[in-house]
């Protein structure tokens, strides 16, 4: 096989590689796994290294004399094209915390939606959603949606259906820097909206590292960041990347009987 032969084999390989996102695997108790499939390509000719950017890192090859040869590769555009590859009308579902409070198992989950490129995509973009039971605030104006992901945060308690915590819509370039912080506060049980509010989230810039939320008799609770993929553990606070959000979330929940003060970002 000649040099040029290797070249082309290689460029045919290039041209095969899928760049996916792993499915989710909905991780309810303490300590369970998250699973992800993962894809790799590999000839007999060169290692192919796909990576979150979609770029491929040949392996060098040499010549008869020992010089070194690298072979021309054409590369596919990596960019979703199809509304389902955007999740247009199937939302990413990642699940920000879990844990039980007497007796009752909960756990808090974020959906977001892709953008939608144009109306026609937005107007069954809000179709979808509402099959989901969820609805933005524009949902009246479809074309509010072009161009930005929604998402929203859902909370489980206990054997009943999932609730609304929040929700919005933004560009995806309109990413949080810094110290930047959104959240909301709620009662952890959603049949008791008048009891204290210990349950927080929100998002948080991809380079923050922990989250102090504060409680009325003066205890704190301190989330960390931890790495895509990790184990979601029965009540602990954590800040983690959310599939398709461009930052990251995180999650506190106080001792029974805590009410919320506030929260910040301290590093």
């Amino acid at each position: 096989m000649t040099d040029r032969d290797i070249a082309l084999l290689l460029a045919d390989a290039a041209d095969e590689v899928e760049i996916g996102i792993a499915p989710y695997q909905a991780v309810i108790r303490g300590g369970r796994r998250r699973r992800a499939r993962r894809w790799a390509l590999a000839t007999a000719a060169a290692l192919v290294i796909t990576g979150a950017s979609g770029t491929l890192a040949l392996a060098s090859l040499r010549d008869g004399s020992g010089a070194e040869v690298t072979p021309a590769v054409t590369q596919k555009p990596t960019r979703p094209s199809t509304p389902e590859e955007r999740h247009v009308y199937t939302p990413q579902e990642t699940m920000l915390g879990a844990g039980t409070e007497k007796g009752q198992q909960w756990y808090v989950t974020v959906d977001v939606w892709g953008a939608p490129r144009t109306e026609a995509e937005a107007q069954a973009q809000l179709s979808a959603m509402s099959n989901r039971g969820e609805e933005p605030w524009d949902k009246d104006k479809a074309s509010a949606l072009v161009g930005k992901i929604t998402y929203f945060v859902r909370r489980t308690y206990g054997s009943g259906a999932p609730t609304l915590l929040m929700g919005d819509s933004a560009s995806p370039q309109d990413t949080m820097a810094g110290t930047d912080l959104k959240s909301g506060a709620s009662t952890l049980d959603p049949k008791k909206t008048d009891g204290p509010q210990r349950l927080v989230v929100g998002q948080v810039a991809k380079t923050a590292r922990t989250v102090l939320c504060t409680w009325k008799d003066g205890t704190s609770t301190e989330a960390r960041r931890v790495a895509a993929g990790a184990d979601v553990n029965s009540d602990e606070a954590t800040i983690r990347p959310v599939a398709g959000s461009p930052d990251n979330w995180f999650v506190c929940v106080g001792a029974e009987g805590a009410m919320f003060d506030s929260v910040k970002v301290t590093k």
